[in-house]
Parts: structure tokens; sequence; C-alpha cells
């Protein structure tokens, strides 16, 4: 039977506030093997029965089922729309109409009619309190309500409340973004908080990222002195009218029970300071001061309509511990991202102080030296009526345990619980196998990216820093890809770094840029300067072209374009005749074969650079040839193939050799395909040997890791990849899992063999991106990787590489076609591979290290080389082949 499971819009279920057409997709299901679609007749109406369409395309033939335009439909704002589809395959079957989708239109260009408001004055700069604004209004008597709608942001963190209750379920909006250039707004349905008669809408201020505290200079105020809100309530009624109330200058404002919040540092909350009512009607609101108007430019404004924080889940208290200096401490038995909520009772003004940290030291104490000067603190004062129940609202913490300093009453462990807080993305990555310990790396992968991709793709969540950090997020964009539906979480960020660019096309080291001109008081940077340092400026081309491979869409290349094309042309300008570098690199940051007390690793910068030019400069032709640009395509074409020909003079001897004899060089040379085809194998030779010269360790840093393992099975050393991979000591991955770890580390040593500590001063234990071996076991170890010539998996390439002495693997991604999921065993001296391809899309089956097919169904496979290989279509398969001796299996009866 043919259906449509799920509709898609910009790669998401639905949308809260869009300013354009989505983008609309849909997943197919069928009994049928080798379904394809033939046609698509796809529908938008304004109401759930589709009575009142905008627009029906008719019947479309196409096998294009993702990434489609609504044409020249025309929207108006604060509007709901419904979307469905049906489809017809290539066996003549017709699905019936899909599970609608739903979108909401945000403001649509219309002019707000409201101004930015505070309770706040300049005076109040050095201020980290939390402000109340609020305002009382009516509505008509006589009239219906049909719909109503909020569109709202702030210059700060705000939460928006109508008639007593919060509006949303979003945390920290609108969200960190390069607030001159874009600023998000949120779109939130409220008809069901209105009331005839007296309404009141109220807002929660708080510094946020805006004007606190922010960057490890701790500079404040970098994008301006008061929090202020902007705020549109749309009410629209029965006759076609409507009733727009707006923030201005008749709202009235005051401060919060909340005297202190600060992201770094934590909240104070007295709550005998609470104003009870302050948002809702009869309210007596005579003590509260006039706001004032903030001038920000309104252009800015961008409607968000997906991917906000979120409360994702709630984890319990594992375990109660007395350290020997005698704290107590709650641990949460995972590292995270997010609040600890507790309910108390006591008398008023009792306290309520917690202080979170990641880890116990060698002697099982508190452990608060790698926060730095963040506080991670937070201080609750009892109004003493009745239980009490309490969280952060404007800060979050990064944290396994909490030091209980001070609690009233007896402590119970279920007087508390760890929220846990992360944008809002779709789980789409599935790992696990017969290993447990890489059953926990898998996990800690995972929990590295939900603590860490809080709203922008920080990299730790602890201590004082959370900058987006560029190259971590280059780093490790595959793998979190693979593990979660990225797409709008990482436009969002792009649109930020193209934002913050340099004119000459130059990539800051963070996005949002908060160290250029406030970086004095750091030597390091303050001497090397604040933007375009390889391997993180290249987050500019690679990770839009992530994008775009994992999910298809064109409009990420599009909007990145002159990005792409700036950072390049930026190389390009400060290139000696082809060589690239420039001012301050951080190399392969943190490698273990730096210089004793060094950051940088040993291999030459000049040779990290120009790999990284020679492989930006490819992905961007590629994109101009995705786009149709054939004159760039052809000009940086050109550029690559000489930037090629000058990493192999440069960095290669008449013979073959790489003159840096490091285990990076010969990483990135090997996978940016900088070797020539001749010395190719002893490149790899080379590389395996300096493996061996360590024990069989890796001694890369953050540009040599993510692709070690990828070099050497890509180059005939699968065992040695597996082994790699699954080496306990140090240094290792599993070294972390062995030592307890529950989240990816920043140092291969942060927590020594002898339980003593990396130094202090930048040693997170949330810090995510040695976890970029996701990659290779979802590409490599599971096999499910993309074709660039058909993005978005619709068409897949299935080519799993058992070993590692392991008995079985099994492999799920949530692609935007299906689910695709590759399962292989080691039975009797055979492996037994299963594997579903979703429908409408294909197929090619490579088995690495098979010997010999044994049983394979309906495919025909065929052999090239040392390589079996097949097509099909969409179904599920089974496959048995002998293994040859490359593959380390432990085989089960």
């Amino acid at each position: 039977m043919l259906s449509v499971s799920q509709m898609l819009l910009n790669g998401e279920p639905r949308l809260m506030g869009v300013d354009a057409l989505p983008l609309v997709g849909w997943k197919i299901e069928s009994d049928n093997h080798n379904v394809l679609q033939r046609a698509w007749h796809l529908q938008c109406s304004t109401r759930a029965d589709f009575s009142s369409l905008i627009f029906d395309s008719g019947e479309v033939v196409s096998e294009q089922s993702n990434n489609i335009e609504l044409g020249d439909a025309v929207l108006s704002p604060s509007t709901r729309y419904y979307l469905r589809v049906r489809v017809t395959d290539n066996y003549g079957e017709r699905s019936a109409w899909s599970p609608s989708a739903e979108f909401v239109t945000g403001m649509l260009g219309t002019p707000w009619q409201g101004a930015f408001i505070s309770a706040e004055l300049p005076a109040d700069k050095a201020e980290s309190k939390v402000t109340l604004l609020r305002k009382a209004f009516a509505l008509s008597p006589r009239k219906a309500i049909t719909a109503a709608w909020v569109h709202a942001t702030a210059l700060g963190i705000y939460q928006l409340f109508l008639n007593g209750e919060r509006v949303g379920n979003d945390e920290l909006t609108p969200g960190w973004t390069s607030y001159r250039h874009h600023l998000l707004y949120q779109t939130y349905d409220v008809t069901g908080l209105l009331a005839q008669g007296e309404n009141v809408i109220g807002a929660e201020l708080g510094a946020g990222w805006f004007k606190g505290d922010m960057g490890f200079a701790r500079h404040r105020n970098y994008y301006g002195e008061q929090t202020a809100l902007l705020c549109q309530l749309v009410v629209q009624y029965e006759d076609g009218t409507q009733q727009i109330l707006a923030s201005d200058n008749s709202w009235r404002g005051s401060d919060s029970a909340c005297t202190f919040a600060e992201i770094y540092d934590g909240e104070r909350f007295d709550a005998r300071r609470v104003q009870q009512g302050w948002n809702r009607p009869g309210f007596n609101e005579g003590s509260w001061r006039a706001v004032n108007r903030v001038d920000w430019d309104k252009h800015t404004l961008t409607a968000q309509g997906a991917g906000t924080v979120q409360q994702i889940e709630r984890l319990p208290v594992k375990a109660l511990i007395v350290t020997p200096q005698g704290d107590k401490v709650l641990d949460f038995g995972q590292n995270m991202s997010g609040w600890v909520e507790f309910r108390v009772r006591g008398q008023a003004g009792d306290k309520v102080a917690l202080r979170h940290f990641e880890t116990l030291d060698a002697n099982g104490n508190v452990y608060l030296d790698n926060l730095r000067t963040a506080q991670q603190t937070i201080e609750y004062h009892l109004s003493g009526e009745a239980e009490e129940v309490w969280h952060p609202r404007f800060s979050w913490q990064g944290f396994r345990y909490v030091k209980v300093e001070a609690f009233p009453g007896v402590l119970s462990l279920n007087h508390f619980s760890a929220i846990v807080i992360h944008s809002a993305m779709a789980p789409t990555g599935q790992f696990s196998c017969s290993n447990p310990d890489l059953n926990q790396l898998h996990h800690n992968i995972l929990w590295g990216l939900k603590s860490n991709f809080v709203d922008v793709p920080t990299d730790c969540p602890q201590r004082d820093e959370r900058l987006g950090w560029t190259g971590d997020a280059q780093i490790f964009c595959r793998t979190a890809s693979y593990l979660m539906q990225t797409q709008t979480f990482f436009a969002k960020w792009l649109a930020d770094l193209k934002y913050d660019q340099t004119p000459e096309g130059g990539v800051p080291h963070v996005i949002p840029d908060i160290l250029t001109g406030h970086c004095c008081q750091d030597k390091f940077l303050a001497e090397g300067g604040t933007h375009s340092a390889t391997g993180w400026a290249d987050a500019a081309v690679v990770n839009p072209w992530t994008m775009y491979l994992m999910y298809g869409d064109k409009r990420v290349l599009e909007n990145q374009y002159a990005s792409m094309k700036g950072w390049v042309d930026f190389m390009q300008a400060h290139a000696d005749n082809d060589i690239w570098r420039y001012k301050l690199q951080f190399g392969d940051w943190v490698a273990l074969d730096a210089q004793e007390g060094s950051y940088f690793g040993a291999t030459p910068e000049d040779l990290i650079c120009t790999a990284w030019y020679a492989h930006s400069t490819l992905l961007l032709a590629k994109t101009a040839q995705v786009l149709g640009q054939s004159e760039d395509y052809d000009y940086y074409r050109a550029l690559q193939a000489r930037i090629v020909a000058r990493f192999r003079e440069r960095f290669f001897t008449a013979d073959g050799e790489m003159t840096a004899r490091t285990q990076t060089a010969h990483i990135l040379a090997l996978c940016f395909n900088l070797v020539p085809d001749v010395w190719r194998e002893r490149t790899a030779d080379t590389l395996v040997e300096l493996l061996h010269e360590h024990g069989g360790h890796l001694v890369t840093g953050f540009l040599g890791t993510p692709y070690f393992c990828h070099a050497l099975s890509q180059n005939q050393y699968p065992k040695e990849a597996w082994a790699l991979l699954l080496k306990e000591d140090f240094p290792s991955w599993l070294y972390q899992v062995k030592a307890g770890a529950t989240t990816i580390w920043e140092h291969w040593d942060g927590i020594k063999p002898d339980g003593s500590m990396w130094s202090p001063d930048m040693n997170s234990f949330n810090h995510y991106a040695y976890g970029a071996v996701g990659e290779w076991l979802y590409r490599t170890v599971a096999g499910i990787e993309a074709d660039e010539t058909a993005p978005g998996f619709k068409h897949i390439v299935i080519a799993p590489l058992p070993g590692g002495g392991l008995s079985w693997m099994n492999a799920h991604y949530r692609s935007i076609y299906g689910d695709i999921a590759v399962k292989w065993q080691a039975q009797q001296g055979r492996v037994v591979l299963t594997f579903s391809i979703p429908a409408n899309t294909t197929a090619t089956v490579k088995l690495p290290g098979a010997k010999e097919v044994v049983a394979c169904g309906e495919l025909n496979f065929v052999r090239a080389g040392e390589q079996w290989s097949a097509r099909c279509g969409s179904g599920e398969y089974r496959i048995e082949y002998l293994p040859d001796e490359s593959v380390d299996l432990t085989y089960t009866d």
C-alpha cells in the first residue's frame, strides 16, 4: 500500500512564524520494492478541511519529493496554512491524501506598529537584574475571536505571558545572533489565552547575550546597554476585522524578583519580592514606572519558525555524595546543559544555594578550577508560603554534579531533578553494537551535541566562554547531522557567520563575533587577531556544503554563496604563490605532538593552511557547479588545481616523501586528495608507521583527529582504523569512556591516568570536537553515505565495514526520504548484512572486505577489482558473504 507518512516544511514537521514560502517535502511508504514516485499533487489551504485553497499544483509528473517550492502562492501575515499531498508511484498506485502539515506566517514584511521598550535606563548598563513589563487592554465584547497571534522579540532574553499564562514553551528567546544585522522574532498562537473584557500581556527581560557579561575577557554591553521588548499582538475577529496591540510608551515597567541573572554566573531569586498577579487583570500597577523606547533597526528582524531552545527531557538524581571535605553533592550521572529544578519548604528568607560543576577531583572532592571565573551558582530565597518549586530561566548551567551549599530542612533526592535544554532538533541517528564501550562513546558524542547546541554551536557549556567557535562547529558538523536534524540550526548560525565576516571576507574565530574589539585582555588574540584561522574560518564553506549534502537543499548554498566566495577570495588575496598562511593560526590545536607547554601541534602551519585552502576551494567550485555558476566553477576549479600542484611541490620531496613527518600532515594529504596517485600507497604506509611509532596511538589535535580513521580505512588499512578507535589507554576515545566520561572531553588527558587534571585554564569535560569520530561510525562502520550527485540521500551508498572484533552492529539514519537501516552480524564464518532503503530513493551497495558473495536474493553483484557492488531500489535486503583476512570479527553460531 502506498502512503505519505510525513510532510516536512524547511525540513521541519511544522513552522511557527515564517517570512517566506517554505520548501515542502514528504516521506513515502510502500510495501513494494523499487518504488519511485512518478507524480505528485500538492495543495495549500487556510482551512484544515482544504475548502479554501490558495495553491493547487494539479498533477505534476516528477520524481522530486523534497525541497519543492510552492510556486506563486500568495501568503497573508499572521495566518495559519495547511498543506497536503498525494503521490503516484511507478506501479501506477495513487496514495490517499497525506496527513496535513501546518505553518504559520509571521509579519511577512508588514511594518511593526510597536517600538522596542525597556524598563531599564542607560544608567542600568552594569545591572544584571530581570525587569517586568505589562500592559492591560480590552477586547471587543461583541465580536467573536477567530484567531490571535503574538509576534515578539527582545534585546536580551524574554519570556512572555498573557493573562498569567506562559506564552509558548521556548527558552532563552530570541537566542543569540549578530543582533545589529540579524535579530530573530518568534510567533505564538494565543487564541486560547484571551478573555472577554480586560486582558493583560506581560514580559520578563534578562540581560542574556545582549548586554550580559560575556566572553573570557568578561566584557558587558557588547550589543547594547538596555534590555528591551518588541511585541505585536494581532487579534482577528469573525467579521474580518483586526485589533492590534503593540509595545509602546503606554506600557509600565518594574523590577522582578530575579535580582541577578547572568549566563556564566547563574541567578539570584528572592521569592519574597514576587509581585503576585503582576501579569493578570486586576493588578495595581500604581508603583510601576514608565517605560522608555530603545532605538533599533527593525529591518534586522527575521521570523524564526523553528529550532528554538526548549526543555527536552528530565533526569533524576542518581546519588547523593558526601565528599571527603564534607560537601553534599548531587550526582545526576550525566554531564549536560540545563537547570536544576527543586521543591522546597521553609521559612521566609531561608536560602537554597546550588553550585554546578562537571567533575570530582582525584580525592573525590568538588572540582571548580576548570570553570575559571564562571560561578554557575543559583540562589533562591524562600517566600515561606507552602511548597515552592523553582528553576532558573535567564541563564543555564553545564554540569553533572551540584554542590548543595544551602538547603532548608532534610535533603532528599526527590526534591531535585535536572531539566535538559537545547535547540529543538529531531533525533535522526541511532547506533549500537556488540561492544558496550563503543555504545557509551556514541552516547557521549550525542550528549556532547545536546550540551553544546544551545542556540549556537558552543565549544563548551560550563566555563566563562560558551562561544560559537567556528572550528568546533566545522569539525563536528557532519557527525551532528547524522545524529539530529541540524538543517534549521546551522542555517541560523551560518546567517550570522555571513553577517559577521569582515568586508574583505575574513571569518571571525567565533560566531556571533564578540571577540573583535574586545580581546585586549587576551594577549594571544590581541597580538594575533580575531579572524581567519584555517580549519576555523573554513566553516564558511564546509558547513553549507555539508548541509547541502545531507539535506539536498540548494538554498543554503544560495544564501551562503557570497560568504563562501568571500572566504576563498580572502585566502587567495593573502596567499604567496598559492601557499596560504595568515596571522594567528591555531594549527592542529592541542595536538599531543606539540612542544611542551604549547597548544600548537607539530604540523607546520603553512602545510595545514594550504591543505585547507585547497579543500575549501574545491568545495566552492562544486557549489558553483550546483548553482549553475559556470564561470566561477571554471575559475575556482583551476585555482584548486594550482593549489594542489603547489602543495605537492612544497610539501613532498622528489621521491614522494612528505616534508613534515607528522600524523596530521599525512592525514590531510590523503583525505583532501593532495597526494599524487603514484605516492598514495607510500603516504598511507608512512601514516601507519607514524601510528606504530606511538604504540598505535594518535597524537593528533582538532584538525587531524576527525579524519584519522577515514585516512586509514580509505587507504587499505581498515584493521588499523578499527584498532585506533578501540584503543583503551591514553590517548584514545575509549580512555575517556573507561574513565567514566558521559560526554567528550576537550583534551585527551583532561583527567590523567593518576587522577590529576590537565591545566585548569582550558579543560572542559563537555567539548564535542573529538566526537567527530561519530561520522566514521555512521559513514564507514554502518556504511550510510550520501552521494553528492544526488544529495539528501536521494541516492544512497551502503558500504559497511565490519571489524573491530565485533559480532554485530545496528544503525539507523532518518533521512528526509525516510529511514535508512543497516545491520551486520558475524555468523558461522560469514557476514550477514541486512539493510533497508526508503521509497523514492535508490542505492549502490558495496561490500568492503568481502571475498565471496554467498547469498544476495534479487540483487546482482558484480566484482570490479577488489570490490563487490550492486544497485538496488527501495525495500529490505539480506546478503551473506565471506569476509577476507582484513576483517576481524567475533563469530556467533
